[in-house]
C-alpha cells in the first residue's frame, strides 16, 4: 500500500450509522491510506464501541472519537466527508443538514424512503454543489458494466422488455413490548417515524421490513436490481408513465411489508418492466434479437454476445476501477477532482422511484398514470398523497 499521506493531505471521515453496513464501509475506508476515519456517531452506544475499537486498533492510536447524536457529528469543522448508513427513514433529513453544512457525502441505498424525500435531496445536493456517491456498488461492476454495454450499444436489437427478479420478505407473528436497552435512544433512532413501543426486532437489522422505516425487499435488494437494470435500459434519468403490481401482506405482527410482490411497468418508448418475487433472480434484458441475463454471472442468447467487444466509436458506459471494492475508492477520487462518481444522487433516486412506485401501486391495487418529468400522478390526488409522509416533530426537511 506504501507511506500513508501526510494527515494534511488526507480526507477526515465520518461515519454515521454502525450497522452491518456501517461496519463493511468502515473496513473498507479503512483499506484507503488518503482517508482518516476520525469519528463514529451512532445511537447505540455498543455500536460506537465496537466501531472505534476497530479504527483505533488499525490506526495504533486513540484518535477516532465518538457522537451519539448526528448533528453533533455533522456540526464538527473537522470533518471533510461523511458516509451515511442509517435506517432508511433518517437518510433525507441527515443527508439534506449534512449537504447544508458542506459535507460531501457515500450514502447508502436505498436513496430516501419516499419520492419526495428523494427529489429534495437531489435538488438540495445540486444547490450546493455536493459531491455525492450512492452505496449502489454495482455500478462499480466490470461484469454489469459488460452487461449493460451489450444492451446498451444495441447487441440485442432493440429492447423491448426487462425482468428484475428480487427476494420474498419474511414475516413475524405479534411481539411483545421490552424496555429499552442501556445506552440505546430509542427516541432518536425513532427520529420522525410515529412513535411505537420498543421491541427488539423492530429495530437495528429488522427496520427493513416495516413500512414506516423502509419498503421491504422491493427497496432494499431492489435498489440494487433496479438500478442494474435502468443502467442496462437507458432509463436511469426518467421513470415509466404507468405502473401496476399486487402483493401478499403480512396480516399479523409489526413486519408490515410485502412477503411476495409483482409490479409491472410500461415506459414510453413502449418498453416494460417487471419486477418481483415471480421472477427469476437477477436482471433480464430481452430484445428483438436476443436477451442478455445478469445474476452474479452473465449469460445470453445468443452465446456469441459473451465474448463481444465494442468499438472505439460506440458508447461506452462509465467506467469506475477496482470492481464493487472500488465504488469507496471512487468516491474519495472525485471528492478531490470534482468529477461525477459512478453511482449519482439524481440515478439513484430515479432507481429506487421504480420501488415506491410499485408499492403504491400495490397498496392501492390499481393501475396507477404516471408523469416522470413532474413526478406525479395524473389526475390522482389519492396517489399523489403517497408520494410523502409527514414526519414527526420536531423533524422535517
Amino acid at each position: 500500500m506504501g507511506a500513508r499521506p501526510a494527515p494534511s493531505a488526507r480526507l477526515t471521515m465520518g461515519m454515521m450509522g454502525l450497522g452491518s453496513m456501517g461496519m463493511r464501509h468502515i473496513l473498507g475506508f479503512l483499506q484507503e491510506p488518503d482517508c482518516q476515519i476520525a469519528a463514529v456517531c451512532d445511537v447505540d452506544s455498543a455500536r460506537r464501541r465496537e466501531a472505534m475499537t476497530v479504527i483505533n486498533r488499525h490506526y495504533g492510536d486513540q484518535g477516532c472519537t465518538e457522537e451519539k447524536d448526528f448533528r453533533d457529528l455533522i456540526a464538527r469543522k473537522d470533518i471533510d466527508v461523511l458516509c451515511i448508513a442509517l435506517p432508511d427513514h433518517w437518510h433525507s433529513v441527515a443527508a439534506v443538514m449534512a449537504v447544508r453544512a458542506g459535507k460531501d457525502i457515500y450514502g447508502e441505498k436505498p436513496l430516501a424512503l419516499t419520492i419526495h424525500e428523494g427529489r429534495f435531496m437531489v435538488e438540495t445536493v445540486r444547490q450546493y454543489h455536493c459531491l455525492w456517491q450512492t452505496g449502489t456498488q454495482s455500478r462499480s461492476d466490470a461484469r454489469i458494466r459488460f452487461a449493460c454495454q451489450l444492451v446498451r450499444n444495441g447487441r440485442i436489437g432493440k429492447l423491448q422488455r426487462v425482468e428484475v427478479g428480487l427476494p420474498a420478505g419474511p414475516r413475524t407473528g405479534p411481539l411483545p413490548s421490552m424496555p429499552v436497552p442501556d445506552g440505546f435512544d430509542y427516541d432518536l433512532w425513532l427520529g420522525p417515524a410515529p412513535w411505537a413501543p420498543y421491541t427488539e426486532k423492530r429495530c437495528h437489522w429488522n427496520f427493513r421490513w416495516i413500512l414506516d422505516y423502509s419498503g421491504g425487499q422491493f427497496t432494499d435488494q431492489g435498489a440494487h436490481s433496479i438500478d442494474v437494470a435502468q443502467w442496462g435500459a437507458g432509463t436511469e434519468e426518467t421513470g415509466p408513465v404507468e405502473i401496476e403490481g399486487s402483493g401478499e401482506f403480512p396480516a399479523e405482527g409489526i413486519w408490515d411489508a410485502a412477503t411476495a410482490y409483482r409490479a409491472e411497468y410500461r415506459f414510453a418508448n413502449g418498453m416494460t418492466m417487471g419486477i418481483g418475487t415471480h421472477i427469476r433472480g437477477g436482471v433480464r434484458w430481452i430484445g428483438d434479437q436476443g436477451w442478455v441475463h445478469y445474476a452474479g454471472d452473465i449469460d445470453a442468447n445468443p452465446k456469441r454476445l459473451l465474448w463481444e467487444q465494442f468499438g472505439p466509436d460506440e458508447p461506452s458506459l462509465y467506467r469506475s476501477a477496482g470492481g464493487r471494492q472500488g465504488h469507496r475508492r471512487n468516491f474519495l477520487d472525485c471528492v478531490k477532482t470534482r468529477c461525477q462518481p459512478a453511482s449519482t444522487i439524481e440515478v439513484a433516486h430515479r432507481s429506487i422511484s421504480l420501488a415506491h412506485l410499485g408499492n403504491i401501486a400495490m397498496k392501492l391495487g390499481r393501475k396507477l398514470r404516471w408523469d416522470p418529468a413532474r413526478e406525479r400522478f395524473l389526475n390522482d390526488p389519492t396517489a399523489d398523497r403517497m408520494l410523502w409522509r409527514p414526519m414527526r416533530a420536531p423533524w422535517g426537511l
